[in-house]
């Protein structure tokens, strides 16, 4: 494939990106050593390179940064979003920037070492952009060596014989291993996280699908008290706890794969009444537990600044707004196949996919978008205050 996405790489490059078509981008290694195979997305965000690495809807993934200056705010145990696996490498245009920060524990460089995710640099992102915009997300192996010796053979092998994430449940590799009681809160400066303790609070049990931590913040900080259990939790053992409603969380991989035994749960609890809402991967496992499908894009919605409308539903006066979202997904809804009673709410100002639906006669609702990631900041958080609100 004539395709080049090298920029100023170096005479002996130390580190390779080895698409499954052959093709093979040389630049510069930083972080882990070694090869990881994924699926290579881009993600057109400004800031938040830590968060993005972080969150556990990027497992088995290797997430090109459109932004060309990564590394500048470097690196600070706070703004993990999970202490499990998220994405196995990343790929940049220039050098990771030394931090200039006063959060900065350290360097993007030692962290992304210490994680064992590989960086490349000096690529010609937005040629590889362009790539994936015109051909689709490639499954590819991102590997790093000082000396630059690669089996290039082999990496291509490793790559062409990847499954890829159609098909693939990878919240079973991403959930927790237990049930935990949470109670962090907002962050704030010279403060941390808060607790966001207080007697009365609605019980929320949210389902761990591979969750971004600061969902569980932003269900706290709207009255609620979390209860976090593992994705293959069975219905008679939520029940038990008690909840006022249930949080789907998002995750990673095929909705219809992690669907196998999520969704005879989600159609129980959907039976039985229970107040529910879901955020993208739970998003798409509410839709399916509905009767709708998912579909596999073309080439996925990852970044900050993802306009979305609101189009139905019970939104009262802020119906037909628009929203500046974040979002991280390369499965959607199939709003076609959205059966009798189950509402479009939210719809893609990019490319028309579904972004929200509401099940008629039930307190149950999804989006697709990350509403916790605060892009907009606060266009989305009555998401977390309408949900709650359910559960009085």
């Amino acid at each position: 494939m004539a395709f080049s996405a090298s920029s100023h790489a170096p005479t002996t490059p130390t580190g390779v990106l080895v698409l499954a078509d052959g093709t093979i981008i040389r630049g510069r290694g930083f972080g882990a050593t070694g090869s990881a195979v994924g699926e290579v997305c881009f993600n057109t965000a400004m800031t938040g390179y830590q968060e993005v690495m972080t969150d556990p809807s990027y497992a088995a993934q290797i997430v090109t940064f459109t932004f060309p200056h990564i590394g500048n705010v470097g690196a600070n145990p706070e703004d993990l979003e999970s202490k499990v696996e998220g994405a196995v490498g990343c790929v940049v245009r220039e050098d990771v920037t030394m931090p200039s920060n006063f959060r900065s524990a350290e360097s993007f460089v030692q962290w992304m070492k210490q994680a064992g995710k590989i960086g490349l640099a000096g690529v010609d992102t937005r040629a590889l952009t362009r790539r994936i915009r015109m051909a689709g997300a490639p499954n590819a192996v991102i590997a790093h060596d000082p000396h630059g010796n690669f089996d290039i053979p082999a990496l291509v092998r490793q790559a062409q014989e990847w499954p890829g994430l159609e098909g693939m449940d990878l919240a079973k590799r991403v959930t927790r291993d237990a049930q935990e009681e949470w109670t962090g809160d907002y962050w704030q400066l010279g403060h941390g996280y808060g607790t966001g303790e207080g007697e009365g609070r609605p019980h929320v049990v949210a389902i761990d699908y591979g969750a971004k931590d600061n969902i569980f913040r932003n269900l706290v900080h709207a009255g609620a008290q979390v209860t976090v259990v593992p994705a293959k939790t069975a219905l008679e053992d939520i029940l038990a706890l008690n909840p006022d409603g249930v949080f789907l969380s998002n995750g990673p991989g095929d909705p219809a794969a992690t669907g196998e035994y999520a969704v005879p749960v989600i159609k129980a609890l959907l039976d039985k009444d229970v107040p529910i809402f879901g955020i993208c991967l739970g998003h798409q496992m509410l839709a399916l537990a509905a009767g709708a499908k998912t579909v596999k894009m073309f080439q996925g919605h990852r970044g900050a600044n993802h306009p979305v409308q609101r189009v139905g539903g019970d939104w009262g006066e802020t119906e037909t707004l628009v929203e500046i979202t974040s979002m991280n997904h390369g499965f959607a809804v199939d709003a076609a196949t959205l059966p009798e009673g189950v509402v479009e709410t939210h719809r893609s100002l990019f490319d028309g996919s579904n972004c929200g639906i509401a099940i008629t006669g039930k307190k149950a609702f999804g989006v697709q978008y990350h509403p916790e990631a605060s892009p907009g900041p606060q266009d989305s958080f009555y998401l977390f205050e309408k949900f709650v609100g359910m559960l009085g």
